[in-house]
């Protein structure tokens, strides 16, 4: 079996590789990333690694040669809070890079096309979330998202491209970037401390938010590819135990031995969001063995080891009208 795995640098995607060469080893893993936001450390040796901008190659050749019984795409600038200040780079790296990617999908007979979507597309709603709700995301990186699942579901209509739409919730763990100020919320709090900084809290540190250990993600997304009764569906992924961003703040400081919090402007985001998590445990035999104190442990010991790294910080953005006083340069 043939199998590309798009942000292979990433959490998901350099995990879902080393998973995939310890359980499967019969599939062979051409990986894509440009390392633009994860790291060529984190990719493991077996995998053929193409470092490539997607945006800006034509992968026609990749596609024809090796002819892929699936594609995971994983690649994508996770920013929620930060895509109305860069909309065209969010719009470019998250649906155009998606639709290129599926239309080679297309052309090449792709047997399944897997895309990590986003608790984003909700928006505002009441959560617990369910796959029946009505989307509407309240900014582009979830305009991003929802416009990449409708083409999805066009592309299987119009051209038979068979797909599974996964909508993660907070996913963290080992080989997450912990070195951008704009995403990923445990990631950034960890980096903060190592930096002796207090951690950041956002506005009331009321807003709830679930989280999903990586290790319990990983086999439920194989499965999104090879089983028969995920075939054009959309399942959301993880994030049983909802808690508020405040005490989720707490027990990182608890499990660290030291530090504190310091509140911030509030953000333009959904107050509370999670999701159901039934149809995962039906069709992708999710559980959750690894609840959020356990996986904040593992996630610390593993970012303890880590060697220090510059902070990316975008120097200009495509708009600076009402950003944040704690984003501006």
């Amino acid at each position: 079996m043939q199998v590309m795995i798009t942000g292979v640098g990433g959490l998901i995607g350099s995990n879902l590789a080393d998973w995939i060469i310890t359980n499967k080893p019969d599939v062979h893993i051409v990986g894509i990333d440009d390392f633009s936001g994860s790291y060529q450390e984190n990719v493991n040796e077996q995998v053929k690694l193409y470092k490539i901008n997607i945006a800006e190659h034509s992968l026609d050749d990749i596609f024809a040669q090796y002819k892929f019984d699936l594609v995971f795409h994983f690649a994508a600038y996770a920013a929620e809070g930060l895509s109305p200040f860069v909309r065209a780079f969010n719009y470019k790296n998250n649906l155009i890079v998606t639709a290129k990617l599926v239309t080679n999908a297309i052309k090449y007979n792709v047997g399944r096309f897997i895309f990590t979507s986003s608790m984003a597309t909700y928006g505002r709603g009441n959560p617990p979330f369910s796959e029946e709700d009505d989307l509407a995301p309240i900014d582009p990186y979830g305009i991003a998202k929802m416009a990449a699942e409708l083409d999805l579901k066009i592309a299987n209509d119009q051209h038979g491209l068979d797909y599974c739409i996964l909508r993660p919730h907070n996913v963290y763990g080992p080989n997450q970037n912990i070195w951008d100020k704009y995403r990923n919320v445990l990631g950034i709090w960890m980096n903060q401390h190592l930096n002796g900084q207090p951690i950041s809290i956002y506005g009331s540190g009321k807003q709830k938010r679930a989280f999903s250990y990586i290790e319990d993600c990983l086999l439920p997304i194989w499965n999104a590819g090879v089983l028969d009764d995920t075939s054009k569906e959309t399942i959301n992924l993880g994030g049983t135990q909802p808690i508020e961003i405040d005490h989720a703040a707490d027990l990182l400081l608890n499990i660290i031995g030291s530090g504190k919090k310091r509140y911030f402007q509030k953000r333009y985001e959904v107050k509370d969001a999670w999701s159901t998590w039934d149809k995962s445990v039906r069709l992708l035999n999710y559980k959750e063995n690894i609840d959020l104190k356990n996986g904040l442990i593992k996630m610390w010991d593993w970012v303890k080891k880590q060697p220090k790294r510059n902070q990316q910080i975008w120097e200009t953005y495509e708009l600076d009208k009402d950003i944040y006083e704690y984003w501006k340069i």
